[in-house]
């Protein structure tokens, strides 16, 4: 199973195991049963510390629970953990077998405070780039406290499960068999939604800080990029960010950054934050902010109040909150989300392998998405509402190769069907005829652009009629001491490149802007005559 780079690699991370580790294997007659008693045979090879045992009797078949000698407790994968999900199989080995996580203390210790019964699911797909962070978060979770229990399920070997829970998006995630959660989640996320006092803890640290010389609000290439250039002129600065790294998170692959030839968007934000952190920037990650408060008199604190409560209080802001996908707004997109409407072609695209699908969207992500998604479906049918596809022609040429691709332009989506509880279909109108068509298909997968994540600022900073921050060359907003960047604004190209640019230009002014501000004696006046 294991090529010998593989082989060697695996072997010198296993020499840090601290302790012995079983892998116990439920198998049975199938091709996929060979294959991974293959692999965990192939593991036990490199490390004396590893025994594999085949004695399993769980009911999933193929799987293995990866145990501490003598214990019949841990993660189990119900998978072939291979593709994007090898690093997830290395560091549960690792973890079991006593080698610390690199996770912050509180959050590790917030593992360890758990109390109840937590029986976790989660479904994953191998080409899926958002799963292996979930994987690996329940997965720590399993093998530190005993109250957590975590089964990786990979759909492809399951897929009356699949079809019986519908399962149409990955990573999801069923806690004592309810739906938790689906998408991209990081440990601190999961580990807040079962501590129920998380919240409340977190306002009083926030609210407990002193203020910042430059706030900035989102953590994506643009607040990234600002918080480096802002915290290298020796500074207090800090990012609360909803999520680190923000829509790159999302990307599958990224090979127009300047000096970086290919890597992918998981990576690039970790990279994003290393970096951030080498600063010693104060980074609030799960942060969502809720209220803009401009400063009461000149040279002022500017105010940002957080969903949980806390306020944050800074001398400058820079609001680099970024953009989400843009919904198709009909009747069946909300109903039908994860159940068949999806936004993520690589990462739900397999669910969908010999199906029938539509990808709502003619630019570049669209045609992007169905020419990917036609290697692995039945047949893709893309509607685009303009009258033209608007991708580069180079992407346009491949899509209308394609012997299992329809197009179909100038035609407006009107509805998503479904029954059952999942899609069943497409309805879209010709604009030309003004004639209505009806697609029979299992997924719909949306791809029409940007939204920029503003609807917080209304009625403090200016926007335009797209909702985007108005700024100037040098990311200026209309309020002193607040400035922006990055796909939240009004920048032209909606580029990762752009936004780091732009947030950089943002911190310069925002240095800028502070040198220039009047000095703040700390003497008393009654003192100092």
């Amino acid at each position: 199973m294991l090529d010998t780079t593989m082989k060697s690699q695996l072997q010198a991370y296993l020499e840090k195991l601290q302790r012995p580790i079983r892998l116990i294997a439920s198998l049975d007659g199938s091709e996929a049963s060979t294959e991974l008693r293959g692999l965990l045979e192939d593991i036990a090879t490199l490390s004396d510390k590893v025994t594999f045992d085949d004695s399993g009797t769980d009911a999933r078949k193929p799987s293995f629970l990866i145990a501490r000698e003598g214990e019949t407790t841990g993660v189990r994968f119900a998978a072939i953990p291979l593709g994007h999900e090898f690093t997830s199989l290395v560091l549960a080995l690792l973890w079991t077998g006593g080698h610390p996580p690199k996770v912050e203390a509180a959050t590790l210790e917030a593992i360890d405070g758990l109390r109840g019964d937590f029986r976790f699911e989660v479904y994953m797909s191998l080409s899926c780039h958002n799963c292996p962070d979930v994987v690996q978060a329940l997965s720590l979770m399993a093998i530190r406290n005993p109250a957590v229990q975590t089964v990786v399920i990979d759909g492809v070997y399951f897929q009356n499960e699949v079809e019986e829970r519908q399962v149409m998006a990955v990573p999801m995630v069923f806690l004592n068999g309810e739906v938790f959660g689906a998408g991209r989640m990081t440990l601190e996320e999961i580990v807040a939604k079962l501590d129920v006092n998380a919240d409340r803890r977190e306002a009083e640290k926030l609210g407990a800080k002193d203020a910042f010389d430059v706030l900035i609000v989102g953590g994506g290439p643009a607040g990234a990029a600002a918080a480096v250039y802002a915290a290298r002129k020796g500074i207090r600065v800090g990012v609360a960010a909803e999520r680190f790294g923000g829509q790159v998170n999302d990307t599958m692959a990224i090979e127009n950054y300047i000096s970086v030839l290919e890597t992918d968007g998981p990576n690039f934000a970790a990279a994003l934050e290393a970096q951030v952190r080498h600063y010693d920037v104060d980074i609030m990650n799960l942060q969502r902010a809720d209220k803009l408060i401009p400063a009461s008199e000149p040279g002022g604190l500017v105010q940002v109040q957080m969903a949980n409560g806390a306020t944050l209080k800074a001398r400058s802001v820079i609001l680099s909150t970024g953009a989400r996908w843009r919904n198709v707004n009909v009747p069946g997109e909300a109903e039908y989300r994860n159940k068949g409407v999806a936004y993520c072609p690589h990462c739900d695209g397999p669910l969908y392998k010999g199906k029938r699908v539509a990808v709502i969207g003619g630019g570049n992500s669209g045609v992007e998405a169905a020419i990917d998604l036609a290697g692995i479906v039945q047949h893709v049918t893309l509607v685009e509402f303009a009258d033209a596809l608007k991708a580069d022609a180079v992407l346009v040429s491949k899509l209308k190769s394609l012997r299992n691709v329809s197009i179909h332009v100038n035609a407006q989506t009107t509805e998503i069907t479904g029954a059952g509880g999942k899609v069943n279909g497409l309805a879209y109108k010709d604009r030309a005829s003004g004639e209505t068509h009806h697609v029979e298909l299992e997924g719909v997968f949306v791809q029409i652009g940007l939204v920029p994540n503003t609807e917080w600022l209304k009625g403090t900073v200016e926007l335009s009629r797209f909702g985007e921050v108005e700024i100037d060359a040098k990311g200026h907003t209309n309020l002193p001491g607040v400035f922006a960047a990055g796909d939240c604004t009004t920048v032209p190209y909606k580029q990762i490149v752009i936004a780091a640019g732009a947030g950089s230009t943002a911190a310069l002014s925002a240095f800028d802007y502070l040198i220039r501000q009047p000095v703040v004696s700390e003497v008393p006046e009654a003192v100092a005559a």
